[in-house]
């Protein structure tokens, strides 16, 4: 896995893009006086949310700019506004729409209300429709500030037309990473008059990916550097893009390294062999199951989702690198397994919320040590049992971000403190909270259809990389290991849904319906063999599973 120990080093990359966007910020403002600046009498006036512009699959189809209907003057009355800055589309919002988006706020009127209070909020193009309503704190405008964390916390003053120019707008973070055959040259294109600015050079792979800060509308081209390395617009054009939102894009695809079929089952035993060990070695834990579920809260999952949505086709997917030093926990040989990696400023943002989460989860103060993905899953997809970095990974969160025509539950096993199997169905927005360096867990059956796309974040007690060496402190809720007799009250096939019945109710739903319970490495690899593609038509061998755990 490709994470935190890249952190410095691509840091430095970031910064160093930092002055193209002071560059930009300069251009757009003077070409704004080309612009017609905003007329509030050709604003539109919208009372519901149904009424913005959607696309077919009910995502929002366009970023937009909302605020008050009481406001407009404060809009039009700003001269460096300008029509479709940022290509954003303008609304004004009264009643249910008005409500739903700014009732949350402390004092904000729903209708009508005091004309100096105004406010302004920026949608972001592909959100779901069904939290449309709620994007994060940075995104909100009121009064001359932008509380950044929603909590009053990080209140930064700035201009309606700042706002418009920040990160909760027009501002966008776009990385770049290539896999072309030799490093490649990106130029910014000034509109005004079509000179290249050189942004940077990229050399092939994931370690070199780039991103930069920009802004919506702006295009780049990218250039090949052979034959003439000194001039590389001498060469070929290779690329070229308009950034539309915050975004990745693949210059070239990754190529996949073959692996023998026939070597894939003893490669498999001796990483569940490793795996069994490294968990037996974790001391700590922090909860009585080592996992359970949760969701996430509306203006997180709007943000994870419409970056999803806005980068799920190539060129903004690619192939995640994986070789034999990264070892056979994901069937990449097989099916294929993509990657769209994520911005920093953004990544920041969505670990800074989910560590909270995590922190009422265990009832410890903790640290961020990594965030990793979006990690986008196909058909025949497997992930075999494993844990996860001992020193960094100690509370984690798998974030499922979107599913596309899955036909079938594809399960996140989960062993408990006792390794009995748990098997948890997520939908888009649910999580799952597990100490990934304790909790073995995986996904064995293979994904019979469609495509499935998590993100995952990491962290550890606060200033404690050697924590999974200590006892649990005073007031750590007891692992539950005794539950007493269990049988199967539903159906083989029922997840999630308090198939089996224990003596203690505190072994919640979500129990295998195969009642699995490993004991030795040897059972794990012999549950990975079980639920496993069937040869002849490629189907999973769930079957084979539940006699598999009536035998154990």
């Amino acid at each position: 896995m490709i994470g935190g120990q890249y952190y410095q080093q691509r840091d430095r990359q970031h910064r160093s893009t930092m002055k193209l966007a002071l560059l930009a910020t300069l251009l757009e403002a003077v070409s704004a006086s080309e612009y017609p600046t905003v007329n509030a009498d050709y604003i539109p006036t919208i009372r519901s949310l149904d009424d913005l512009p959607y696309d077919a699959n009910e995502h929002l189809a366009s970023h937009i700019f909302a605020y008050p209907s009481r406001c407009s003057s404060v809009v039009s009355n700003e001269h460096r506004i300008y029509s479709n800055i940022f290509h954003h589309k303008f609304v004004s919002l009264d009643g249910e729409a008005l409500a739903a988006v700014f009732g949350h706020l402390n004092s904000a009127q729903q209708n009508g209300g005091d004309a100096s209070d105004c406010m302004a909020v920026c949608l972001e193009k592909g959100t779901p429709k069904s939290v449309v309503a709620r994007p994060l704190p940075h995104r909100y405008w009121r009064n001359g500030a932008v509380d950044h964390d929603g909590k009053g916390t990080n209140v930064e003053e700035m201009s309606l037309v700042d706002f418009l120019y920040s990160d909760g707008c027009g501002k966008v973070e776009y990385g770049m990473v290539s896999y072309h055959t030799q490093p490649v040259a990106v130029y910014w294109i000034d509109e005004k008059n079509g000179q290249k600015v050189f942004n940077a050079k990229l050399k092939p792979g994931e370690r070199s990916t780039n991103f930069i800060t920009t802004f919506v509308g702006h295009a780049f081209e990218v250039y090949d550097t052979q034959p003439n390395p000194d001039d590389a617009l001498q060469n070929e054009m290779i690329f070229k893009f308009t950034v539309e939102n915050n975004g990745i894009i693949g210059i070239g695809n990754h190529d996949q390294p073959k692996v023998p079929k026939e070597s894939v089952a003893q490669e498999v035993k001796r990483t569940l062999i490793s795996e069994w060990v490294r968990h037996s070695k974790v001391k700590r834990t922090f909860s009585p199951l080592g996992f359970d579920k949760g969701r996430l809260p509306n203006d997180l999952y709007a943000s994870l989702g419409s970056y999803y949505y806005n980068n799920r086709f190539p060129p903004h997917v690619v192939l995640e690198e994986w070789g034999s030093h990264k070892g056979v926990f994901v069937n990449y040989w097989e099916a294929d397994v993509n990657f769209i990696q994520i911005p920093w400023e953004l990544k920041r943002r969505w670990q800074g919320r989910l560590k909270e989460l995590v922190e009422a989860w265990t009832g410890v103060e903790l640290e961020t040590t990594d965030m990793y993905g979006m990690r986008e899953y196909t058909k025949g997809a497997r992930l075999v049992t494993h844990v996860d970095r001992e020193s960094t990974h100690a509370a984690s969160l798998i974030v499922n971000i979107a599913q596309e025509n899955v036909t079938k539950p594809w399960t996140i096993e989960v062993n408990d403190h006792a390794n009995r199997l748990h098997e948890v169905v997520m939908e888009p927005g649910d999580i799952v909270y597990y100490e990934s360096a304790k909790a073995l867990h995986g996904r064995n059956t293979p994904l019979q259809n469609g495509k499935y796309i998590n993100l995952f974040t990491h962290y550890r007690p606060l200033n404690d990389p050697d924590w999974y060496l200590r006892e649990n402190p005073e007031g750590t809720p007891e692992p539950l290991i005794d539950v007493g007799e269990c049988k199967l009250v539903g159906n083989a096939d029922q997840y999630s849904q308090g198939a089996v019945k224990c003596d203690n109710d505190a072994i919640g739903p979500h129990l295998s319906p195969t009642m699995f319970q490993a004991k030795s490495a040897m059972d794990l690899f012999h549950w990975w063999e079980s639920v496993g593609p069937n040869e002849e038509d490629g189907q999973d061998n769930h079957d084979d599973a539940n006699a598999l755990g009536e035998e154990l």
